[in-house]
């Protein structure tokens, strides 16, 4: 992966959200997508926070759009390596976030894992 590519997958994942574009949002994912974040676990009640395979990422996501309506990242900057990107960005009520995702040949995100300051 390169700086641009990055970026590009960075900026278009952040407008995806912004939009709540939920379509959009889930333009970014392998079928295999596995994602593990401290908001899954809180929103779906599991204990280990993950979620496999698109169609419960979207399940998932579809829920978080529901509960945060006013949700709206900012991306503050981007960090990228061989085969993954780390997105580093803050949300509307000023949580700092960063996601490690590692992504395909395709360009789409196979893993993710968040993390958050608050």
């Amino acid at each position: 992966m390169t700086r641009d590519e990055a970026w590009s997958l960075a900026n278009h994942w952040v407008a995806a959200w912004n939009a709540h574009d939920l379509d959009q949002i889930m333009a970014h994912y392998e079928d295999d997508i596995e994602l593990t974040s401290p908001i899954a676990a809180l929103l779906l009640g599991t204990p280990d926070g993950t979620v496999v395979g698109k169609t419960n990422l979207r399940a998932y996501f579809q829920r978080g759009l529901e509960a945060y309506p006013d949700l709206h990242f900012r991306l503050e900057d981007v960090l990228w390596g061989m085969n993954s990107v780390v997105l580093y960005y803050a949300n509307q009520k000023g949580t700092r976030s960063g996601e490690f995702m590692e992504v395909s040949p395709r360009g789409k995100v196979t893993r993710v894992v968040a993390n958050y300051s608050g």
